[in-house]
C-alpha cells in the first residue's frame, strides 16, 4: 500500500510558475510611453485651451493672423522642397550603393554615418561659413565666372533648404538602400533581354519596386523637417521663421504656453494625418489596388 502511494506521488506533475502572457508583456513599454510621451503632450495640449483664457482663442489667433499663416507656409514649403530635393539626390546615391562593390559601399556608408553622428550644431555652423558672402561657395562660383557678385545664401529660405537637405539626406538613402538591395537583379536583366531601354527599366520596374522605401524616407524627412529648429534658426534668421522657432519663441521668450501648445497641436495633427495617409497608401497596395 505504501509503495503504491509513493509510486502515485512520483508521477504527479511538478507545478511550474505561470509566465505573463498577452498584455502583461508590453505593460512596461506602455507605461513608459504613457509617462514620458502621452502625459506631457496631453498636458501641453490642455494648456492650449485653458491659457490664458479657457476656449479656442489661441487657435483662432494662430490660424487667423497673416503673420502666423506665413510662418506655416514657410514651414510646409521648406519641408516639401527639402523632401523632393533629398529624394532626387538620395535615390541615385542609394542605387549606386546597391550596385557598387561591398568594400567601396562600406566606405560610403561610413561617410554617411559619420555625417549623422557629427554634432548638428557644428554642421550647421559649418554651412554658415560655407554659404556666407565671403564663403568658399561664393568665392568658387566667382572664380569660375558663373556669378559677378556674391549670392545671398544665408538668412533666407535658400540657406535653410541647403542645410536641411544635407542633414536629411541619410534618412532618405538608408530606407531606399534597404529596399533596392532586395530587388532581384535578374528582373532588370530580363527587362533588358525583352528589349526594354534603361529609361523604361528605371520608370517601369525599378521605381515602382522602390516605392515603399521612397514613401517611408520621404515621410520621415518631411515630418522631421516640419519640427526642425536649429538649422532654420541659424541659416534662416528671424525674417524666415519656421514653426518650431515660433513654438520656442512662444514658450521661452513670451512665456505663452497656450499659443505654444496650440501651434504644437497643429503640427501634431499634420504629422498624424500624413502617417494615416501612408498607412492607407500601403494598405491599398497590399490589397492589390482594390
Amino acid at each position: 500500500m505504501s509503495q503504491q502511494i509513493i509510486a502515485g506521488a512520483a508521477v504527479q506533475p511538478v507545478s511550474r510558475p505561470t509566465r505573463p502572457t498577452g498584455l502583461a508583456w508590453i505593460m512596461p513599454a506602455l507605461a513608459f510611453v504613457a509617462l514620458f510621451f502621452v502625459v506631457p503632450v496631453a498636458l501641453l495640449l490642455l494648456r492650449s485651451v485653458l491659457e490664458p483664457v479657457p476656449g479656442f482663442g489661441n487657435y483662432a489667433e494662430l490660424l487667423g493672423s497673416s503673420t502666423y499663416l506665413r510662418i506655416f507656409f514657410n514651414t510646409f514649403l521648406v519641408s516639401a522642397v527639402v523632401t523632393v530635393v533629398s529624394l532626387a539626390i538620395g535615390f541615385p546615391v542609394a542605387w549606386a550603393l546597391a550596385i557598387m562593390p561591398r568594400k567601396l559601399a562600406a566606405i560610403v556608408f561610413a561617410i554617411l554615418l559619420l555625417s549623422m553622428w557629427t554634432n548638428l550644431l557644428a554642421r550647421t555652423y559649418a554651412w554658415m561659413v560655407l554659404l556666407q558672402r565671403t564663403g568658399v561657395i561664393n568665392k568658387l562660383l566667382m572664380s569660375i565666372g558663373l556669378i559677378d557678385k556674391p549670392l545671398a545664401l544665408v538668412n533666407n529660405l535658400v540657406g535653410v533648404t541647403i542645410g536641411m537637405v544635407y542633414i536629411m539626406l541619410p534618412f532618405i538613402v538608408l530606407p531606399l538602400y534597404g529596399v533596392i538591395r532586395k530587388i532581384d537583379p535578374a528582373i532588370l536583366q530580363a527587362a533588358a533581354l525583352c528589349g526594354a531601354t534603361r529609361w523604361q527599366s528605371l520608370t517601369r520596374i525599378l521605381l515602382p519596386l522602390a516605392v515603399p522605401g521612397m514613401v517611408a524616407g520621404a515621410l520621415m524627412v518631411f515630418v522631421m523637417s516640419l519640427g526642425y529648429f536649429v538649422t532654420p534658426a541659424l541659416l534662416g534668421g528671424t525674417a524666415n521663421m519656421m514653426l518650431a522657432e515660433l513654438i520656442a519663441q512662444f514658450v521661452q521668450s513670451l512665456v505663452n504656453w497656450g499659443m505654444g501648445g496650440a501651434a504644437a497641436l497643429v503640427l501634431l495633427v499634420v504629422t498624424l494625418s500624413l502617417y494615416a495617409v501612408q498607412l492607407r497608401f500601403f494598405r491599398y497596395h497590399s490589397l492589390g489596388g482594390r
